[in-house]
């Protein structure tokens, strides 16, 4: 029966596609009605390969050692971003305070000054610093980010993020380090 269509034939063949489009949002589609759809990051694994091809020891926080509540979202280690920077890698460890603030680990071999202005949003070098665990850490703020630089040679660690510099002292004393 060509040419015999109606505009009511249009109309509820249209109506059964967006049923049946309704149902596939509904029933087949996953919906994450939680407060914070970051999802938590087991990163043992990478940080046994980090460990192991790092030219420096990498710092991270021991699974399980910070207070309940802190969980790891992101977790990255491979060759720095930054230009003239060949050869240098990154590690990357990202978490969500109990209070939902985020704090980064972030440690690298390449240019301490470059490094440091870019994970720390471009924050600012103050006169404070801290001791923790018997390593000096200088206080830089900024617009975005708050951060902890500890430099040694070979390797620049900062503890960065929009927590506060006590959570952040916090992070940098939870830090661990060790050579793979």
């Amino acid at each position: 029966m060509r040419g015999k269509e109606t505009v009511r034939d249009m109309v509820l063949s249209l109506a059964a596609i967006g049923a049946f489009a309704a149902l596939i949002y509904v029933f087949a589609i996953p919906h994450d009605d939680s407060k914070n759809p970051l999802k938590t990051v087991d990163y043992r694994v990478e940080l046994i390969t980090a460990r192991r091809a790092a030219p420096y020891p990498v710092a991270a926080p021991e699974p399980g050692s910070l207070p309940k509540g802190w969980r790891a979202t992101s977790v990255t280690y491979g060759p720095v971003k930054l230009a003239q920077a060949e050869g240098d890698t990154v590690w990357h460890l990202g978490f969500l305070t109990p209070d939902e603030e985020y704090v980064a680990v972030e440690q690298s071999d390449t240019k301490a000054g470059p490094f440091i202005a870019d994970v720390t949003q471009r924050a600012a070098k103050t006169d404070r610093t801290e001791r923790i665990d018997g390593k000096e850490w200088v206080r830089y703020e900024g617009d975005k980010y708050n951060a902890l630089v500890h430099a040694e040679p070979g390797a620049t660690t900062v503890v960065t993020g929009t927590a506060t510099f006590g959570q952040l002292t916090e992070m940098a004393a939870a830090l661990n380090s060790a050579k793979g």
